[in-house]
């Protein structure tokens, strides 16, 4: 399509406009001029935008203190282990509960001498919905009756009573987290509270983050420590055992500790 402008009388084809703004660009003509000068300062002033209502903060979600302490008030209303593990399992501020298959509290006998407390149910706990029935828990029954233990025992004296800080399975048996933990502990506490053994013996790193605040469980295991108001021994978990065969003549060592203790030579 041809433009049929004008220039000072002469009509303008577009291929000749084209090269005039050209010529003029290299004149140094930056900017394109109206026929008549423009007054910007008279220009009507921009209406400022009409803000909107800020949309009202969501409430905070609970804060894991909040979550302990409701976890503490749930706890404190036991007055029987039946009681508990009903608490226990509607407490609804954890979210490996959503997860899980079964619930597991605890096996055994609960007027046992002595209380085992794992870490956290595994894949096999998760479906039976009993702590330490994989192969760490068949390995743990093995050693404990090596020296006269057994969570089958109607015995006190002969007897085990086993459960863990978590009793929900974390996803792909991941180590329990520090504020999984926190918030378990009420339950915890008020579990050997109501079972009243005589000894615990804490298996792993992560009973004993909850119930000793530290970890290292290759140092701590062997020596007798106070945990809740009682004796108690680290030992190294079972599924440690079965990566590291060598640490069974330690965990051997650890079993004779405690059945002196029990036998009151300890």
């Amino acid at each position: 399509m041809t433009a049929d402008p004008t220039y000072r009388g002469f009509a303008l084809d577009a291929e000749t406009a084209l090269a005039l703004l050209q010529w003029q660009a290299e004149l140094g003509a930056d900017e394109p001029c109206l026929d008549a000068p423009l007054d910007r300062y008279d220009q009507p002033e921009r209406a400022e935008p009409v803000p909107t209502p800020a949309a009202p903060a969501p409430n905070p979600p609970d804060t894991a203190l909040d979550l302990a302490a409701q976890a503490e008030a749930m706890a404190a209303t036991a007055t029987s282990l039946a009681e508990l593990a009903a608490a226990q399992e509607a407490f609804d501020g954890i979210e490996l509960k959503k997860g899980a298959r079964n619930f597991c509290f605890a096996d055994g006998n609960p007027a046992a001498r002595v209380m085992v407390i794992g870490e956290a149910p595994g894949e096999e706990e998760d479906n039976q919905g009993r702590p330490f029935v994989g192969r760490a828990g068949q390995l743990l029954d093995r050693m404990f009756a090596a020296i006269g233990l057994s969570r089958e025992a109607v015995d006190a004296e002969k007897a085990l009573y086993i459960t863990n800080v978590l009793t929900w399975r974390p996803p792909g048996n991941r180590r329990p987290e520090p504020a999984e933990i926190a918030v378990m502990l009420p339950f915890l506490r008020r579990h050997v509270e109501l079972a009243q053994p005589e000894i615990l013996v804490l298996m792993g790193n992560t009973p004993c983050m909850a119930a000793l605040n530290r970890q290292g469980i290759l140092k701590l295991r062997g020596t007798w420590t106070e945990a809740f108001g009682l004796p108690a021994l680290p030992m190294t978990h079972p599924s440690y055992l079965l990566r590291t065969p060598a640490a069974k003549r330690e965990a051997w060592a650890d079993l004779l500790s405690l059945a002196a203790r029990l036998d009151g030579q300890g």
